[in-house]
């Protein structure tokens, strides 16, 4: 476990050590603040109108849960920028068979970075916190639902971070990882598209497949079994695939 945390505390290190940890903060932090007043402005003018009709208007499900799933496109496009040098760095620079003949294991490595881009995501997470902090601070919103939608946030965060791993072990390029993890993370988004005209069951195993609908209840507020087994179970088996490409990377070496 000391391994583990030693090259997760390294990567975390060497985001910040470069403008690109950041940037990414600073960019996420940006872009969400942007839905994030673009939907009180709707909020409050739609609240005014239905106060006026008798109705009481609810933040969770008509601010928040507009905000996180519109944060979860940003995530999409922004996440590659994570991802796409944890492996292909290492390659570019020749340090990656300094890595693999050091005394930790594969999965130590892996778990490492994992972690360690985990970091750096959480980060991004936690400074918009503080917008959540202006409605606490002006509001009474729930706070379970924002903890959910936040939840799935992390983990739909896990699954693109693992599958970025497997990517970025594959090739030196950080531009062609970079380039093919954004077109995997864009498959995985809209694969439920491509059931709307299939059959019945066709249709419910490809929306089982779809990142997106599993985060949908998050964003609800809704804390569903089935949800984080996917999610746990999508983060494992791409975690295990990049452990298969290091260890192939370890032979050929």
């Amino acid at each position: 476990m000391n391994n583990v945390l030693a090259i997760a505390q390294k990567e975390m290190r060497s985001y910040f050590s470069s403008p690109i940890g950041y940037v990414i903060v600073g960019l996420f932090a940006l872009l969400f603040g942007w839905f994030f007043y673009n939907y009180l402005g709707f909020f409050v003018r739609s609240s005014e109108q239905m106060m006026m009709g008798g109705q009481t208007p609810n933040v969770n499900q008509q601010m928040i849960r507009g905000v996180l799933l519109n944060s979860a496109v940003i995530i999409l496009f922004v996440m590659p920028m994570i991802t796409m040098r944890t492996y292909s760095e290492e390659k570019r620079s020749g340090t990656i068979e300094l890595l693999l003949t050091s005394p930790v294991s594969d999965l130590e490595i892996i778990l490492g970075k994992f972690f360690g881009a985990m970091g750096l995501y959480a980060a991004m997470l936690g400074v918009t916190v503080l917008y959540m902090a202006i409605l606490f601070w002006y509001g009474n919103p729930e706070w379970k639902p924002i903890a959910a939608g936040y939840l799935g946030l992390l983990l739909m965060g896990g699954c693109f971070i693992s599958v970025g791993l497997l990517v970025s072990s594959l090739t030196k390029n950080q531009i062609v990882a970079g380039v093919a993890t954004f077109a995997v993370f864009l498959f995985l988004w809209v694969i439920n598209w491509m059931g709307e005209t299939a059959g019945p069951w066709a249709r419910e195993v490809v929306s089982y497949l779809s990142i997106t609908e599993h985060f949908d209840d998050f964003a609800r507020g809704v804390i569903d079994t089935k949800h984080l087994v996917y999610y746990l179970s999508f983060i494992t088996f791409g975690l295990f695939l990049t452990a298969k490409s290091v260890d192939s990377e370890r032979w050929r070496g």
